[in-house]
């Protein structure tokens, strides 16, 4: 999440020409764009994140129920 602030961030002052931003190419946030796009379908993906989130989520609750339970 942190990288598409950045992403957004950079196309911000890049549109307002703010700085060092203004002579910055737009084909560089373009890239950042897909480099953010590959990461969050494929990448991590691949290396098992989604599901590792997801599986912490599902503990979490299930410790959340049991203490209610036993309380």
């Amino acid at each position: 999440m942190p990288l598409i602030i950045a992403i957004v961030l950079l196309a911000i002052l890049r549109f307002f020409e703010i700085s060092i931003f203004a002579g910055l190419s737009w084909w560089w946030i373009a890239g950042l764009f897909v480099v953010a796009f590959l990461w969050f379908e494929y990448f991590e993906r691949m290396l098992g994140r989604d599901k590792r989130k997801a599986h912490e989520q599902l503990e979490k609750a299930r410790e959340d129920r049991v203490k209610k339970t036993f309380k």
